[in-house]
């Protein structure tokens, strides 16, 4: 009666590490923004992106320099900096829900605007 008291709760025992591992192991992903199209337009591409809360979006310098990103009411989350190298790079995390609205200071009056959507 004792080995099979011992195989039930290794049974248990393997199942609950498997059902921990199995959930804890969701990884976070990283969605890329290209500042400038590689058309030379000046916007966001893609404009916008739908994430996961948790998920990251790296903005890269593309075409048409300087750009940067500001998000309206998120400082936290902004680059005031303007990036001027071909590839200059930054991620940003978002770790609540919601629609985060953005821009290209310098090229705002050209329509150069995006968003990310956090599910």
């Amino acid at each position: 009666m004792p080995s099979i008291i011992r195989s039930f709760l290794a049974a248990t025992f393997a199942l609950l590490m498997v059902f921990a591992f199995g959930v804890t192991s969701v990884q976070a992903k990283t969605v890329e923004v290209k500042l400038g199209t590689d058309a030379g337009m000046l916007a966001f591409e893609p404009s916008t992106v739908n994430i996961s809360a948790g998920d990251s979006v790296k903005f890269v310098n593309n075409k048409l320099a300087p750009h940067n990103a500001v998000f309206e009411g998120h400082d936290e989350l902004s680059h005031p900096d303007l990036a001027f190298a071909p590839g200059e790079s930054w991620e940003e995390t978002f770790s609540a829900a919601g629609t985060y609205d953005y821009y290209c200071e310098p090229h705002r009056g050209a329509g150069m605007v995006g968003k990310v959507v956090v599910n």
